[in-house]
């Protein structure tokens, strides 16, 4: 019994420390029901690009957050990708790049993109955002479980441009734009990722959705 009530004050101090640790937008996030992926799965590794200026707009737009938060719903089917992906390679892992992003990142991102050939590749706040609005999709990579070092893809995560789709890769390995080694990677990508139930989105190899605009709208909250 005293060994019970040991532990149980344990994990309640070290789940109050957690809590403490949260930046500002993760409160903000959990309060609206989303869950940390590390949580659910901590195999995965998670580095996001927006948190550095190393991303399309050359700016840090999350300044306080560093974790990938995202609907249950996405979390679970996130893990399950996980396992897939260990299951076939158990010396790779899910790298997140980016996650929820709050309705008020997007618009900054919509501002440096506004007017410009790159639109087309960001979602417009004022039509709804985007699905990592709603917490329901991810951009993503495949990594070196052991380093974290990231597989080639043919190009970098947040690329915009023609030779981030999907729609003709082994054009562009006939081209000599990306590898046929990339090309492998992210066909990997997308099989674990579509057994978990996402789907790739055709301009971008590292973003998928869990569902679709449509249903996002009708049955989900954007996040703020």
């Amino acid at each position: 019994m005293r060994n019970s009530l040991f532990i149980s004050l344990v994990l309640l101090m070290v789940s109050t420390a957690c809590l403490a640790q949260q930046s500002a937008t993760a409160k903000r996030m959990a309060e609206q029901g989303l869950v940390d992926i590390l949580s659910v799965d901590s195999t995965i590794q998670v580095s996001l690009m927006y948190a550095r200026p190393d991303n399309f707009t050359g700016k840090i737009l999350y300044t306080d957050l560093r974790e990938a938060y995202l609907h249950p719903k996405a979390a679970a089917a996130l893990a399950r990708a996980q396992q897939a992906l260990r299951k076939l390679h158990p010396e790779l892992s899910l790298k997140i790049y980016d996650a929820t992003r709050p309705m008020s990142v997007q618009q900054k991102m919509w501002n440096t993109v506004a007017g410009t050939k790159q639109q087309n590749y960001v979602s417009n706040p004022r039509n709804g955002g985007g699905m990592h609005n709603y917490g329901l999709a991810v951009d993503i990579t495949l990594c070196k479980a052991a380093t974290g070092d990231t597989l080639d893809m043919g190009t970098k995560v947040d690329f915009l441009g023609s030779y981030a789709h999907i729609d003709d890769e082994a054009g562009l390995v006939a081209k000599h734009i990306i590898s046929k080694e990339a090309k492998q990677n992210r066909e990997l990508l997308r099989k674990v990722m579509s057994e978990a139930g996402f789907k790739p989105l055709r301009t971008e190899w590292w973003h998928f959705n869990l569902v679709s605009r449509a249903e996002a709208k009708a049955h989900y909250k954007a996040v703020k």
